[in-house]
């Protein structure tokens, strides 16, 4: 009776792994990973846009939060447990929605990076519907961890309200760096790996293991 008490539980146990699996491992849906490279091929061609046509160490102001690094990443999923990826891959979006509309605030009309700054945020915009309608409404419903849902509070808060001390100074092009090597960590199922993106997505994991130490 003993060991039929134990194998129930054992099964059950075994069942609820299973049923969570899906969540925790979820690959990137099919229909994401078009737009997705459509962003990553607009993306190849910042150094031009973001650096060759702005002033030598030109920087714009942002959020902190906006220094969206896989590093930073890492430190959230170490401080909050493990968290389904879902949620990185929201603040991914809302993030870098914040961050093209500020580099086209500062563009005047005619600056030569307008049009593809914000093409680029078309893109996003349209990927980010993808995301949505490829995922249960439910999954978009339910509320979001706290320390996670303060950072999309912050982020999303009118600007005139954001403490002075939560501002930045950073470059067009590092912002979009971020952007970039993010979307390859956050999706990797899209990507065809390379060695100097595995090795960043790594790395960002490492630093956040050696800060917790």
């Amino acid at each position: 009776m003993v060991q039929r008490s134990t194998s129930v539980r054992l099964l059950g146990g075994l069942l609820g792994l299973f049923l969570l699996m899906p969540v925790l491992m979820a690959p990137t849906p099919p229909s994401l990973c078009t737009p997705l490279r459509t962003i990553n091929e607009s993306l190849s061609h910042r150094r031009r846009y973001m650096k060759h046509n702005f002033p030598v160490n030109y920087t714009i102001r942002v959020h902190h939060e906006e220094l969206f690094k896989l590093s930073n990443i890492s430190k959230m999923k170490l401080q909050m447990g493990e968290l389904d990826e879902l949620v990185f891959q929201r603040l991914w979006f809302l993030v870098n929605q914040g961050v093209l509309k500020k580099i086209i605030r500062v563009l005047p009309e005619r600056h030569p990076s307008r049009p593809y700054t914000a093409e680029l945020e078309r893109r996003l915009k349209d990927t980010e519907g993808v995301f949505v309608q490829s995922h249960p409404a439910e999954v978009f419903q339910q509320e979001l961890p706290d320390a996670i849902k303060d950072k999309w509070d912050c982020l999303t808060e009118e600007t005139h309200r954001v403490p002075e001390t939560s501002w930045r100074f950073a470059t067009p092009k590092s912002l979009l760096d971020n952007f970039c090597q993010t979307m390859h960590c956050l999706f990797s199922d899209c990507f065809k790996a390379t060695k100097s993106m595995d090795s960043y997505c790594r790395k960002g994991r490492k630093k956040a293991l050696r800060a917790k130490s």
